[in-house]
């Protein structure tokens, strides 16, 4: 078995673990990151796009921003539609600030890319990744790849790898404790190099279901609608997708849709979960690793960016003055962050999804909470400041 030493090491090369990895080397700590999987099956994952002015800080404190910068398209605003009316949430006239549409896998590429002139190690396909002694004084991982087995011994491990990961499974049940909805519903997304029907993007609640339209570039639209579990892929050609877009979005969004053959189509199912305390020993847990939100509300890649904003800042004292106090606060700053934007993704999902149970009383609720929406410019604020991503 072959056997290195670093500072950190990072489990997951998805956004989460990339950031956290440049934003450590970028002030000379030395980390390793280890990914079960390829590179190029990483940048194949198809993810959200919508990025809070936290996620685009870090790039831009890493200078690695000149892409986003060119590509990504600033939105002022964005839209709730009831069936026949779109209305507008001005995020910059209500708050000052922006989000950016950069796709996630864009963005993945970026810190990718960079990683090798930046001295950022990264192992793919690491079958394997196995945690050890994370609550002792030398934790340590061990992977096998091609053949051979390693070992890379650390001073702090950093779980950055998804629901599935191992790094959450290294904490004993009697550590933590997880909470969970799982969602009676998917989004059946599609990707198409069509133009978006809309400059901003669009939530609609509608008796048929929700349905979301947003872009990944002017040139590439990624739609979505709300679909049973039991649904299958083959049972929804483009055309009838296309056909309830148009319904579900309201008269106005469906003038502006433009059809075209999908380049990828998909059924995610929804959940909101939290896992807790995000600290076990040495091992710190950041992004999906320690919570999932329901897309709705746009916070997934974001709430991984403020955690490894945290978990970074918390390293970077503990290496440089062997200060602990941020290693002993990050669990209770990040979650402290997470449950809002748990809060508000859950709130947002419940107002525009149509549930089982969602009778005529229900259906009247929603109406009547859009319609309040619409008329108060301090509701209109409280989801402008959620959506926009609240401070650090």
């Amino acid at each position: 078995m072959t056997s290195q030493r670093t500072q950190v090491a990072i489990v997951g090369a998805g956004p989460a673990g990339l950031l956290l990895g440049h934003l450590l080397r970028a002030e000379g700590i030395d980390a390793v990151i280890v990914e079960r999987q390829s590179a190029d099956y990483v940048l194949s994952r198809i993810r959200a796009g919508v990025l809070e002015t936290v996620t685009t800080g870090l790039m831009e404190r890493l200078g690695l921003a000149e892409r986003m910068r060119a590509e990504g398209m600033p939105e002022d605003g964005f839209n709730l539609a009831d069936g026949e009316r779109l209305i507008r949430i001005d995020i910059f006239g209500l708050t000052g600030r922006r989000v950016t549409v950069y796709g996630q896998t864009e963005l993945t590429r970026d810190l990718m890319e960079a990683a090798p002139a930046r001295g950022l190690e990264i192992v793919y396909e690491a079958a394997d990744v196995t945690l050890h002694n994370v609550d002792g004084a030398s934790p340590s991982l061990t992977y096998s790849k091609d053949g051979a087995e390693h070992r890379i011994e650390a001073a702090f491990i950093a779980g950055c790898d998804g629901f599935h990961g191992p790094s959450r499974k290294a904490v004993p049940a009697s550590a933590g404790r997880a909470y969970e909805r799982v969602y009676p519903f998917g989004w059946l997304g599609i990707l198409a190099d069509v133009p978006p029907c809309h400059h901003e993007l669009i939530y609609a609640n509608h008796d048929r279901g929700f349905a979301l339209a947003s872009m990944r570039s002017p040139t590439r639209s990624r739609y979505y609608v709300q679909v049973g579990l039991d649904e299958r892929l083959e049972d929804w050609p483009d055309d009838r997708i296309w056909d309830e877009l148009a319904v579900r979005l309201g008269p106005e969004a469906a003038a502006g849709i433009t059809r075209g053959p999908s380049i990828e189509k998909s059924i995610a199912p929804l959940r909101s979960f939290v896992f807790e305390p995000m600290r076990h020993g040495r091992l710190f847990l950041a992004g999906d690793a320690a919570h999932i939100v329901p897309p709705t509300g746009a916070k997934g890649l974001n709430l991984a960016a403020s955690d490894v904003a945290y978990l970074s800042e918390a390293l970077i004292a503990w290496f440089g003055r062997r200060d602990p106090a941020g290693l002993e606060d990050y669990s209770r700053r990040a979650l402290a962050r997470v449950w809002k934007a748990e809060r508000f993704s859950w709130q947002l999902t419940t107002l525009m999804h149509r549930f089982p149970d969602t009778d005529a009383f229900g259906r009247r609720m929603q109406v009547a909470e859009l319609d309040y929406i619409a008329s108060s410019e301090a509701m209109r604020t409280a989801i402008a400041e959620n959506y926009v991503g609240l401070p650090l």
